[in-house]
């Protein structure tokens, strides 16, 4: 919910965050970074709030398809900074006017790869969500742009920096929990059959034909936009490529190494049922539940997800990972911070309870922090886009091999499945002209 600039400020001061209120007021706007918003729904005010917030940020633009979230984000900005910053429709006139220093980058996935490279060559450094791409191939050709540019991109997987996943993964390293063989990581929520809806014609004020861009053109379904796109396979990966991001990440952030050698994954839609897409109506298609297994050279985990029966029956969070060790059964978690179980008799349960902010119980501040100091000092930050994308492919690669019925070897050196021609074809895929694949 939009909040004026008193509460606003008295916010961020208590936080300890961001510079004090005195500072925020007078700051010498000459000094503060360029900064502009492209994809200015809910999660995108998220960011830019965080950027506000820190004081060292001019909202100079914002930029949405979608007139409907494009005038309240800039109402909401000027009424945060007392800056009244420019609209776009198009990033393309955005960057090329702008000339930004920052780009927040909160798109629906199908859109980042396109902006981000677009921003870099720009000369901007860039705070891109998470899954950093649709496709594998998408996010190498994101890290090639930023490599060759020599910009800053840092991935939202704000969970690298929450105090208790800092703390919790400090604890795995240093072996309290044993050796670990096994990691599960999860997200159980309820839900039940799913109805189609009918198509509509756009909502007057979106650019319905550039929502969907390189993407496959869908009927407009009040279903994909705002906020559904997740459970539709043109525009994202489903709970998969969506939540399986943050906590993929944090298996790749504990172990050495970099990338699974084999993975398997199934499910469907069980509960939900068959997919619909007519002229006249439509649901999502995702999976309402997958199973993924990774095999590392040292460990297996296991990606489980369900959109149905909730989670009543199991204790402790509902979302997750469970890093199962010789000394016990360590939970990372999201709201219910994590929890160690030890194995032995009469030892006690260990908990930290998380330090989140809100809306939407997040860490942005640490994390737009860390990318502030990284563009002073060029150094990469916490999560880099190289990360952003190992983790991305990690998620990518369950659903490339639900797509295609069977397991998959992962050359991740090389960034090819061995001895299948016809999985590699999905890497990529065909976008919509006039846009073009970005190459490597």
């Amino acid at each position: 919910m939009p909040m004026n600039r008193r509460a606003f400020l008295k916010r961020s001061a208590a936080s300890g965050l961001a510079l004090t209120v005195p500072n925020i007021l007078r700051a010498d706007r000459a000094s503060k970074y360029r900064a502009v918003l492209i994809g200015s729904g809910w999660w995108g005010m998220n960011i830019a709030r965080a950027a506000l917030q820190s004081g060292q940020c001019k909202m100079t633009a914002c930029c949405d398809v979608d007139q409907n979230q494009l005038d309240p984000a800039a109402r909401e900005i000027e009424q945060l900074s007392g800056d009244k910053p420019r609209k776009y429709k198009d990033y393309r006139e955005l960057l090329d006017r702008e000339k930004p220093q920052i780009a927040i980058v909160a798109t629906p996935d199908h859109w980042h790869p396109l902006i981000t490279i677009c921003a870099v060559k720009a000369g901007a450094d860039v705070y891109v969500e998470k899954p950093i791409g649709h496709t594998i191939y998408e996010g190498r050709a994101m890290v090639k742009a930023a490599r060759d540019t020599g910009r800053v991109v840092q991935i939202g997987t704000h969970r690298r920096v929450s105090p208790h996943n800092v703390s919790g993964m400090k604890f795995l390293k240093e072996g309290k929990a044993g050796k670990i063989g096994m990691v599960r990581a999860f997200v159980h929520y309820g839900g039940g059959p799913e109805k189609p809806r009918p198509n509509e014609k756009p909502r007057k004020g979106l650019d319905w034909r550039m929502w969907c861009g390189p993407a496959p053109l869908r009927p407009f379904n009040t279903k994909i936009h705002p906020k559904g796109f997740r459970q539709f396979l043109d525009y994202a990966n489903g709970t998969l490529g969506d939540w399986g991001i943050h906590w993929v990440d944090q298996i790749l952030w504990w172990t050495e190494e970099k990338y699974p050698r084999r993975v398997f994954s199934t499910g469907g839609r069980a509960i939900k049922g068959p997919p619909i897409l007519t002229k006249e109506e439509q649901t999502t298609d995702a999976p309402d539940h997958q199973v993924a297994s990774f095999e590392f050279e040292s460990f297996t985990a296991v990606w489980e997800h369900r959109q149905f029966a909730a989670n009543n029956a199991e204790k402790g969070e509902n979302v997750g990972c469970y890093f199962y060790g010789t000394k016990g059964t360590f939970h990372m978690g999201w709201m219910d911070g994590w929890t160690f179980y030890p194995t032995g008799r009469g030892q006690q349960v260990i908990h930290e309870e998380p330090k989140l902010h809100q809306p939407d119980s997040q860490n942005i501040p640490e994390l737009w922090a860390d990318f502030l100091n990284c563009i002073k000092t060029r150094k990469r930050p916490v999560c880099d886009i190289e990360i952003g994308h190992r983790s991305t492919n990690m998620s990518l690669l369950g659903m490339l091999s639900l797509k295609i019925g069977r397991s998959i070897e992962w050359d991740g050196e090389k960034e090819i499945i061995i001895g299948d021609p016809e999985a590699n074809k999905l890497l990529r895929r065909k976008y919509r002209k006039p846009w073009a694949y970005p190459e490597t």
